[in-house]
């Protein structure tokens, strides 16, 4: 009879280059990656929040607990460098007689490091790491086109049209075609509409 067990994988790609990769056995070979169940510098997996999906205006995230092996390593982690570092989380099939993946693991979660926690006490270091999902990007008021001086200039190097436009009821966009309120408003007043 063939007994499959269930195994969860973590790969936390750092932005300075390093990969952590973490799995709930001892150690867990997924292609020519080798995951195991603690890393020397950033540690284990002390707890985890339960994923969660649904439907709504909520962004999926989830906070899981770090217990590095030392202070210089969560203080690694938590460099402001490394907010956005992609982490995904999978759930893999083992057949446990050979001890190897069987098929391919399901991706249960993809998304970056948001912020982290570090608490420090007596005989305790806990680091906890919350997690959003990649989609939660778009939903940053600052990614995309933005109507402010600092946007404008990078699509349009030099352009100053945007550097003294503050205070304005109604933003529009430099070389767009205006919308003119009823009452002709700044802008009609300007051209004399």
């Amino acid at each position: 009879m063939d007994v499959i067990l269930l195994t969860g994988l973590m790969k936390m790609e750092l932005r300075d280059g390093r990969t952590i990769r973490l799995c709930d056995g001892n150690f867990l070979r997924w292609g020519a990656d080798l995951y195991e169940s603690s890393d020397e510098t950033f540690g284990t997996i002390g707890s985890m929040d339960v994923f969660r999906e649904g439907v709504g205006d909520e962004v999926p995230n989830f906070r899981m607990t770090f217990l590095p092996a030392s202070t210089a390593a969560a203080t690694a982690i938590s460099a402001p460098g490394m907010q956005g570092s992609r982490v995904r989380f999978w759930i893999a099939e083992v057949d446990a007689h050979s001890g190897l993946i069987l098929g391919e693991p399901d991706l249960q979660f993809d998304g970056q490091i948001d912020r982290t926690i570090l608490r420090i006490g007596r005989g305790k270091r806990e680091l906890d790491i919350e997690l959003v999902s990649t989609s939660a990007r778009l939903l940053s008021t600052n990614e995309g086109n933005s109507l402010n001086p600092r946007f404008h200039k990078l699509i349009n190097p030099g352009e100053k049209g945007e550097d003294n436009a503050t205070g304005l009821g109604i933003g529009v966009a430099w070389g767009t075609e205006s919308q003119v309120a009823s009452g002709g408003g700044l802008i009609g007043s300007i051209f004399g509409d």
